[in-house]
């Protein structure tokens, strides 16, 4: 397993020692490769910063990319009975609205994912780092499926306080046939008829989504693209071309976007019926118990494609703005020397 590439003699572009040690926790598609003299040092402002304008860039597109699914999903969510599957939703949809239909709500989708995405992955690049500096190298490469569990939801609550009020609107928009059409029309009528509460309410349910979805993602695609370039990939990583690193990047993805559509389903559901016009001025619970066990399963088939596609998509685009920005991408965790002399002065008491 390969170490942290070797750091530059250069103190204005090298990680501190303490920072150099947190390394392996990370990935890297160039483990032999030298050292780039344009690399953003790790740990600093700037690599945090880029780090969340490329997730602001890779959800904002993406979820916008994928939007008329995600208004089909919605109303699939809202009345199953109209909308029974994802083909009628979308015959449907366009029959009531027209070809627009399909990309109503498009303004707060773009705005509250990439303000969201901004925060999700730069927060969890600081985190990580943080929560492993916390603890020290044996513990953080021994637990850091945990590391990683506890980082990405850090990283998430942050992230959607900024979401809610947009999610609010898109989610009022989509699952309602004519007006409003428009964020302008609808952040009036949500203010008007519940005030600040209406662009937050949702917002306990959000993170009963979000914070489980992103807590699988990050975890599930560390794991997997670890386990990927040791067990499945037929060469040693450093000999992989970047086109083939990517590929690998987006299989990672779609895997972990698998698992966290299906482990968030519920409460996207919530997050769905509770921002809906049927349910001004209910609660949680009220909707949760009127749901049932089988309605917060609604809509999971289009979802699973959605999330999967999306999340395959989002750490592809992540990970070619990493490169393109000549960010650090260091390689998959490797054991600390340390332990290793640990384990084996255990092994051969």
């Amino acid at each position: 397993t390969m170490g942290p590439s070797t750091p530059s003699s250069s103190s204005s572009t090298s990680p501190s020692p303490r920072l150099s040690n947190l390394l392996p926790l990370m990935r890297n598609a160039h483990c032999n490769a030298p050292k780039d003299p344009k690399e953003v040092p790790f740990g600093s402002l700037k690599y945090y910063s880029l780090c969340g304008l490329g997730g602001a860039l890779c959800c904002g597109l993406t979820h916008v990319w994928i939007l008329p699914l995600d208004i089909v999903k919605c109303r699939m969510q809202i009345d199953p009975v109209k909308y029974p599957s994802i083909l009628s939703g979308f015959r449907t949809t366009v029959a009531d609205e027209g070809a627009r239909g399909l990309v109503k709500g498009w303004f707060p989708t773009a705005v509250g994912y990439s303000m969201q995405g901004f925060g999700k992955f730069g927060f969890y690049e600081g985190f990580k780092v943080l929560y492993a500096n916390m603890v020290g190298e044996e513990f953080a490469y021994q637990y850091r499926t945990g590391l990683y569990l506890v980082a990405a939801a850090s990283a998430e609550a942050c992230a959607d306080l900024p979401l809610a009020p947009m999610e609010a609107a898109k989610v009022r928009m989509q699952t309602t046939v004519g007006p409003p059409r428009t964020f302008r029309e609808c952040a009036p009528l949500i203010y008007r008829n519940e005030g600040m509460h209406g662009f937050f309410k949702g917002l306990p349910p959000l993170w009963g989504r979000q914070i489980p979805y992103t807590m699988v993602k990050f975890a599930c695609f560390e794991r997997t693209i670890e386990a990927l370039y040791r067990h499945i990939v037929p060469k040693p990583k450093n000999e992989c071309s970047k086109s083939e690193q990517l590929v690998i990047t987006f299989t990672a993805g779609y895997i972990a976007g698998i698992a966290c559509a299906i482990a968030s389903h519920p409460a996207d559901v919530l997050v769905s019926k509770l921002n809906g016009k049927e349910a001004a001025g209910k609660g949680l619970v009220e909707v949760a118990r009127q749901l049932g066990f089988a309605g917060l399963w609604a809509g999971l088939v289009p979802r699973i494609i959605m999330i999967g596609t999306i999340s395959a998509l989002q750490w592809f685009i992540y990970d070619g703005f990493k490169v393109a920005m000549h960010l650090p991408r260091p390689p998959p965790p490797a054991m600390p020397e340390s332990l290793k002399k640990k384990l084996g002065e255990v092994k051969n008491a």
